[in-house]
């Protein structure tokens, strides 16, 4: 029953995943319809149609492989420029072209995407992203309001004996093993610190900056403790490897304590969401400047035979199989599976967008940031007296669509096969 459970829930995540898919393709929709670009296709999924049915000038439907969707957005290449030099690139960009034009007529005039203002352009690719964003932060604030997350607060629920490293896999005490300055000073389970060093402590983040910035240097930890605040006698922390706030696959040397923090189950509101999202969109920017990187580690360590690392990039495929495994796990009660399921459907929804602004084409932010070079060429005209160069050809974009194109698909193949032959096991 559990395994029929686990499966079920992980369809329902993907179909979750893909109606999520489905409204950033609304995103791009709405604002060019009210812009009055032509839009012939809403499709969610590529291959074969399922099902399509036509409303105006726009087909909308399903088709056979669920894995993305698209808007059909009329007029994104500009016309062939007369004269053009001939190369291999404008062949290429002319061939693409040449396929598009041979449905635009000549009622379309004023109705392509290539004509309209860079504002409108702007609004239009950043809407798809804008609608994840929305979804994730919903997805969150619901959380909060309804249910609440886990923050570590000040007080001591665990004091480490030893001091071990981060990178160490085996996490028991040998004789070896130096005691915790955290031992040394006396911290006892229970306490609440108030004070690192005379500087008072207003969060447990805060807390381990201190720690961290104060590397082997002497520390002077103030608890309450049975009412009363004690100071403990001053021991020096020591220096450790620790995983890096912004990236938890990456160690860093820093000071080390030794106490863990009680989790207390917290509601909050939109700004407490707001700040949430800021954070995660951190981690999320780094974990994309490293991407290839992790991919290719994931690849190797799937050859290899290798452990699979618990951070390690997933596919659509192995998020819902976690989701599927969240939601019938014993150790999380029903609401907290819930929660989770919820959370990690906010974390993907976050992370599509932040990938889709990355500006390289065939994503959103590529064609935004050719829509701001398209201004910034026109305004440098007009100050220096020059005709108006005329919109970008993003038709000569497309070795490098291509290029990110065939990226993500071998990403995606890699990352598949190895949430199925090597699976991210969280319980």
């Amino acid at each position: 029953m559990t395994v029929v459970l686990t499966i079920a829930f992980a369809i329902l995540f993907f179909a979750l995943i893909m109606a999520s898919i489905a409204l950033h393709e609304v995103g791009h929709l709405i604002p060019a319809k009210l812009f009055g670009v032509k839009v012939t296709q809403y499709f969610v999924g590529f291959g074969k149609t399922l099902w399509s049915t036509r409303r105006g000038e726009t087909e909308y439907g399903f088709k056979a492989i669920p894995l993305g969707g698209y808007v059909r957005l009329v007029g994104m290449y500009p016309p062939k420029r007369e004269g053009a030099k001939q190369t291999r690139l404008t062949r290429i960009a002319d061939q693409a072209r040449a396929f598009e034009w041979e449905e635009i007529r000549p009622e379309d005039d004023g109705k392509l995407f290539y004509q309209k203002k860079t504002w409108q352009k702007i609004i239009v690719m950043l809407s798809g992203p804008a609608m994840n964003v929305l979804l994730a932060f919903l997805i969150f604030l619901g959380i909060n309001v309804l249910h609440g997350t886990y923050q570590p607060t000040l007080v001591v629920e665990q004091v480490s004996q030893c001091a071990i490293s981060a990178e160490r896999a085996e996490r028991t005490c040998s004789d070896d093993d130096p005691p915790t300055p955290a031992v040394e000073a006396g911290v006892r389970e229970g306490d609440q610190l108030v004070a690192f060093n005379g500087v008072p402590l207003t969060s447990w983040e805060q807390m381990g900056d201190l720690i961290r910035a104060n590397r082997d240097q002497p520390a002077t930890v103030t608890v309450a403790r049975n009412g009363a605040e004690v100071t403990l006698p001053t021991v020096n922390t020591v220096l450790n490897h620790v995983p890096d706030r912004l990236d938890p696959t990456k160690f860093i040397e820093a000071g080390f304590f030794g106490v863990s923090p009680t989790q207390e189950l917290t509601r909050s509101g939109p700004v407490a969401t707001a700040q949430q999202m800021w954070s995660m969109t951190k981690q999320s920017v780094v974990a994309l400047a490293s991407f290839p990187v992790r991919v290719w580690n994931v690849a190797v360590d799937l050859v290899t035979g290798q452990p699979r690392d618990v951070n390690s990039p997933l596919s659509i495929v192995g998020a819902s199989r976690v989701a599927g495994e969240i939601s019938t796990a014993d150790e999380l009660t029903v609401a907290n599976r819930a929660a989770s399921f919820m959370s990690l459907l906010g974390s993907v929804n976050l992370f599509v967008a932040i990938l889709n602004l990355v500006p390289l084409l065939p994503l959103d932010g590529g064609h935004v940031a050719g829509a701001i070079w398209e201004w910034l060429r026109r305004q440098f005209a007009k100050l220096t007296g020059r005709p108006d160069p005329g919109p970008v050809d993003t038709a000569k974009g497309l070795p490098l669509t291509y290029l990110v194109g065939g990226f993500l698909l071998i990403v995606g193949l890699v990352l598949i096969a190895a949430d199925v032959f090597s699976p991210i096991r969280l319980f």
